[in-house]
């Protein structure tokens, strides 16, 4: 198996600015990469030769060199890290607190995920999910309208929707719009689902 090579375009980058940082005495801390005993030695065996000193010098400009692009990495991949973690509760603030129910639909109907307003027009708590199909929540005249909507979605319609009646009994039953469309990689249906007007017919 092939092993992944590294961009030659960031590693170039990479070494020139470390080269700069030794030239100019601003290399980051070092965040514990050891030199190794083996490197040690040949390094006081180049250096306690008059005629390899030279050589000695080089190998440790390089192992310098060598050692600040690592630290160089380390801190990008921090940086990185602390991105990803914002875009991430970015992105979550917006799905679980969007004003209109949105759902992650499985291959088989069950709710993947569902956000607040999803669990309020379903009658739903935040822990009732769980991979239920999400037919349950629905009357039982609306389940087959729903399941039309997805095998319709299956078989390649680039979006659907229909109106639907939830099954919710205690709170009495609501009229919702469904609108949906396969995820980019058709692995899910991806529902957006909002109140719709009581007089319309189902």
């Amino acid at each position: 198996m092939p092993k992944p090579t590294a961009d030659p375009g960031l590693q170039s980058q990479l070494r020139l600015e470390a080269e700069a940082r030794l030239e100019q005495g601003t290399a980051p801390y070092t965040n514990g990469w050891l030199i190794s005993v083996e490197a040690l030695t040949l390094l006081h065996r180049l250096a306690s030769n008059p005629a390899s000193a030279g050589d000695a010098l080089k190998l440790l400009h390089e192992l310098q060199a060598h050692q600040v692009e690592l630290d160089l990495q380390h801190a990008q991949l921090e940086v990185n890290e602390r991105s990803f973690a914002q875009d991430l509760d970015r992105y979550k603030a917006l799905f679980d607190f969007a004003p209109v129910g949105y759902f992650v639909i499985g291959p088989q109907g069950q709710v993947m995920e569902g956000n607040l307003a999803g669990e309020r027009l379903l009658g739903s708590g935040p822990d009732d999910f769980g991979g239920r199909p999400i037919g349950n929540y629905l009357a039982p005249e609306s389940r087959p309208v729903l399941s039309d909507l997805l095998t319709k979605l299956h078989n390649g319609s680039p979006g659907e929707s229909c109106a639907v009646k939830t099954g919710d009994r205690a709170s009495g039953s609501r009229v919702l719009r469904v609108t949906a469309s396969l995820s980019p990689g058709g692995e899910a249906v991806l529902m957006l689902v909002s109140e719709h007007d009581q007089s319309m017919e189902v």
